[in-house]
């Protein structure tokens, strides 16, 4: 961190900055303090300069959105977004967003201070950035945003800080007429061969990632610089000094072909099946981690608000270029450079070469930045022979510029052959950067941290060094973001350029570059044709059927079921209505069934609807009342509760009333005591096709105002196996109870209570499911366990993951499939416990178990949860597909945070979120 600037914005909102926590290329971070609530922020104000181009504008807020759309897990929630406030100068206000402060170290500056990390810590950043990277891919998008100066290592895990290619910017620069090119730091070889970035790249990126947190360097180091490109397209990757246990796993994120790379979901399985969050537990981070950790931690809060109207900048005496652009003074080609930007202090170098801006006051004492690790890969330069045409209308080119006085020259370290640092100096400042295009050459080291290919020397345009033109840039789509309507009065044309490249410098390869105009959409300039649509990447969810969105005028459905597998009946606070499953369109409303509970089939020809007052029997052509039957007529006045289960044409449910009770006849001289009014609850069967009750049993009354509230857990040839909700006890039940739950068994030709027993030590919230054979499997501790039901005589046991709780398991043919609190699903065998398999969800942990679904051929089981729905090969475990709805995209677009839910029909999945419903096909 450093002590702001004279010329920092000192209000960003509701939040008050106190320091700079650093620079990127495109963007400045602050930590921020609301002085109201004590809040703190880490604030991402754009730099004056860019955010003046409207398509920066625009791309940064949608980068903005996508963050608050994954917000949760590994994504800091952001807190507010605006433009600042108090900005000096008559400059444009930046815009700016702020996310919740997280105690954290960029990953560059901890390898740069504990040197190559721990394989559990790699683990533990590989797995978290994976599940987020799944989540994002889930969608059909790649995130673009990795780079050691975007992922933070917290003490509880990683964090992501950039949702897109501006937030990993290498460099950002605006040029003339509203023009912007943007440079990313890494480069895949699908880049380098011009094709479309996908998911995969993601993998790319992060396996160069989890190469550099384990040994310092990246796996392309060795060889001539004219053969970089060439290397990383087809050498293998030098992963020698990876762990053992990691190396497969890391080489098969930085396979060549797109199509071989594992999905982000087996990455984050293989490195922690238990989540990064369960392996992270207890703590993760190297002592010397920690400390610095802890220590930043203390200093953000030992900040205080700086004094109103902002302060000197204090140091800046004598130091050279203090009061303007620092270190410019003498240096060719600094005048008039639209939008060039140079890192202050570059012309002063503190001990070992690093480079510190002395024209700033640090922050207590953190001193200089220790010396990054990231040893120099080679120069990349495309041979003449495959460069790809010079796009058109680019800025004007010029010379490269030379160095400020000062500035390490680019080679002026002593290096090993193919540009390595040489041994003992393992962890040596990379190689002075190579300046863009008609900007200052950056003296200091770029923002965003180290990347694994450094300055590359840009290869000459058609007519010779020197001449305009430059070199081809890698083509990098950038995903859709949406743009306001063209202004027709707009005289110039802003123009995006987006591509591949080094710090500081281009990467080249073959390929065109990316344009993105004011209210269009990417494409290429160059004459290739169009590309064949883009097959479906694995793990990606396939094309649903159709989708269907519940209107806006109307209440979220409450309720869905399927009916005969023709419709999708749906209940809410107004109506219910019925949508056809062919088409997805929606057939019938009928405010009738408002607030019922789930659909049921009465026979083939009627749709069942248990409303708050009454039974209804609807036409499903029409949804028309064509029977209904009042509680106060059909049962004696009873207040019926929900439903607890059903079977056929019958349902079972609970009632209850409240009757008087007659105080007893005093004794002689005794004053009479008052009647008592208290419950009577029931438990009810009923048959909804010839509307008829089969049998009323009473049963404890539950909770105020008396109606018990129970649930199925097993149907068997003779009984019913029946648990109490926890909610529903009354407090003398839980007392008696002592911490275990119980479960009933009814007949089921009388209702006749049979039995009541508990099972073990599982208490009465415990997950419990029964099958037709007699076992109980239920949720004891952090176990599941089975028992013979009508004895309760344990039978075996699966031991869940630590810190863990089993949900309600689905027993299917030999196998009961499992969900746990750790968002891990498996299966184990019926008969003997053995453990078949087990999953990941890979949804940040803890939070409740997700609820499973298996398609009607029992192939597919489907886990969902509050993130995201997972599709599993029910026999093996195999991870098939991850599904999220984040939302529409417009910048006001409401927040979803209902959890997903899932019913299964025939070979379709109906997958549903608040109002959004969509039909996948399964197996």
């Amino acid at each position: 961190m450093e002590a702001l600037r004279q010329d920092d914005p000192r209000r960003f909102g509701r939040f008050t900055a106190l320091a700079r926590f650093d620079e990127q290329a495109s963007a400045v971070r602050y930590v921020a303090r609301d002085t109201a609530s004590g809040e703190t922020a880490l604030v991402t104000a754009a730099r004056p300069e860019l955010a003046a181009v409207p398509v920066f504008s625009r791309r940064f807020r949608a980068e903005a959105r996508t963050a608050e759309r994954l917000a949760g897990g590994w994504v800091s929630p952001p807190l507010e977004t605006g433009k600042a406030a108090g900005t000096s100068g008559d400059g444009p206000e930046p815009l700016w967003t702020a996310a919740g402060y997280v105690p954290a170290l960029p990953l560059d500056e901890a390898v740069g201070i504990a040197g190559p990390l721990p394989e559990r810590v790699v683990r533990v950043l590989g797995a978290g950035i994976a599940e987020t990277l799944s989540r994002v891919h889930a969608t059909g998008a790649a995130l673009q945003g990795l780079a050691p100066g975007t992922v933070l290592l917290a003490a509880d895990g990683p964090r992501l800080t950039a949702f897109g290619p501006l937030g990993a910017a290498a460099s950002a620069e605006a040029g003339p007429e509203d023009r912007l090119s943007v440079r990313l730091g890494y480069l895949t070889p699908e880049q380098i061969a011009g094709e479309e970035v996908s998911a995969a790249s993601d993998l790319f990126v992060l396996g160069l990632l989890l190469a550099y947190a384990a040994t310092g360097a990246t796996p392309f180091t060795e060889g001539p610089a004219e053969g970089a490109s060439r290397r990383i397209a087809e050498d293998e990757p030098e992963l020698d000094g990876v762990p053992q246990e990691l190396r497969d796993l890391i080489a098969s994120c930085l396979a060549k072909d797109p199509a071989e790379r594992p999905s982000a979901g087996t990455v984050a399985a293989e490195l922690a099946l238990e989540g990064a969050a369960g392996l992270a537990r207890g703590g993760w981070l190297p002592e010397p981690l920690a400390a610095a950790v802890a220590d930043q931690e203390a200093r953000v809060r030992a900040l205080e608000v700086p004094a109103a109207g902002g302060a000197e900048t204090p140091g800046t005496d004598g130091v050279p270029g203090a009061d303007g652009v620092p270190g410019t003074d003498g240096v060719p080609g600094t005048d008039g450079v639209p939008g060039a930007y140079r890192a202050p202090g570059a012309e002063t170098a503190g001990p070992g070469g690093i480079e510190e801006d002395r024209g700033t006051t640090r922050v207590l004492n953190t001193g200089p930045r220790p010396p990054r690790n990231d040893t120099p890969t080679t120069q990349l330069a495309l041979p003449q022979g495959v460069a790809a045409p010079p796009p058109p209308a680019l800025a004007p080119t010029a010379q490269q510029a030379p160095a400020a006085p000062g500035t390490p020259a680019a080679h002026s370290a002593p290096a090993a052959p193919g540009g390595a640092p040489q041994p003992g100096h393992p962890y040596a400042a990379p190689a002075a950067p190579y300046a863009a295009p008609g900007s200052v050459p950056p003296a200091g080291p770029p923002h965003g941290g180290p990347t694994p290919y450094p300055a590359a020397a840009l290869p000459a345009g058609a007519g010779g060094a020197g001449a305009g033109g430059g070199g081809p840039m890698v083509s990098l789509p950038l995903p859709p973001a949406p743009a306001p309507a063209p202004d027709p009065g707009a005289s110039r044309r802003t123009l995006l350029t987006i591509a591949a490249a080094a710090v500081g410098g281009l990467v080249v390869g073959g390929g065109a570059m990316a344009a993105l105009g004011s209210g269009e959409t990417a494409a290429a300039t160059d004459d290739k044709p169009a590309p064949k649509p883009r097959r479906t990447l694995p793990g990606q969810a396939p094309e649903p059927r159709w989708t269907y969105t519940h209107p806006a005028s109307e209440a979220p459905p409450l309720t869905a079921a399927v009916w005969q597998d023709e419709l999708l009946v749906l209940t809410g606070e107004s109506q219910a209505a019925a949508v056809d499953l062919r088409t997805g369109k929606r057939r019938w409303q009928r405010a009738d069934a408002a607030k019922g509970q789930a659909a049921l089939a009465a026979g083939t020809d009627l749709v069942f609807v248990a409303s708050p007052t009454e039974f209804l029997w609807l036409a499903p052509k029409d949804g028309k009342v064509v029977h209904r039957v009042r509680y106060t007529e059909a049962f004696d006045d009873l207040a019926v509760g929900p439903l607890a289960g059903s079977s056929g044409p019958v349902i079972w449910f609970t009632a209850s009333h409240t009757v008087t009770v007659k105080a007893p006849k005093p004794k002689k001289g005794k004053k009479k005591g008052k009647d008592k009014q208290v419950p009577e609850a029931f438990f009810l069967a009923y048959d909804i096709v010839r509307r008829k009750e089969l049998w009323r049993t009473p049963v404890p009354a539950g909770r105020a105002p008396g109606t018990p509230s129970y649930r199925v857990a097993a149907e068997r040839s003779a009984d019913i196996l029946v648990r109490q909700r926890s909610a529903s006890l009354t407090p003398a039940e839980v007392r008696a109870a002592k911490r275990k739950g119980s479960v009933r068994s009814f007949d089921q030709k009388t209702g006749k209570l049979l039995w009541t027993k508990q099972y073990g030590a599982a208490t009465p919230e415990a997950a419990t499911a029964g099958d037709e054979d007699g076992t109980l499997y239920a949720a004891v501790g952090t176990d599941l366990e089975a028992f013979e039901a009508d004895t309760a005589k344990p039978l075996w046991h699966v031991e869940g993951t630590e810190g863990s709780v089993y949900g309600t398991p689905l027993i299917a043919g030999p196998l009961v499939h499992t969900t746990e609190s750790s968002q891990s699903v498996g299966a184990v065998e019926r008969e003997s416990g053995r453990l078949v398999w087990r999953r990941s969800t890979e949804v940040p942990a803890p939070g409740n178990a997700p609820s499973i679904t298996l398609s009607s051929s029992e192939k597919t089981l489907i886990a969902a949860d509050a993130v995201q729905v997972t599709a599993f090969a029910a026999d093996s475990g195999e991870r098939l597909w991850k599904f999220q709805d984040i939302g529409a995209a417009e910048p006001k677009g409401a927040t979803v945070s209902a959890p997903y839910r899932v019913l299964t029909v025939g070979k379709t999945a109906i997958v549903q979120r608040e109002r959004s419903f969509y039909a996948f096909p399964v197996a």
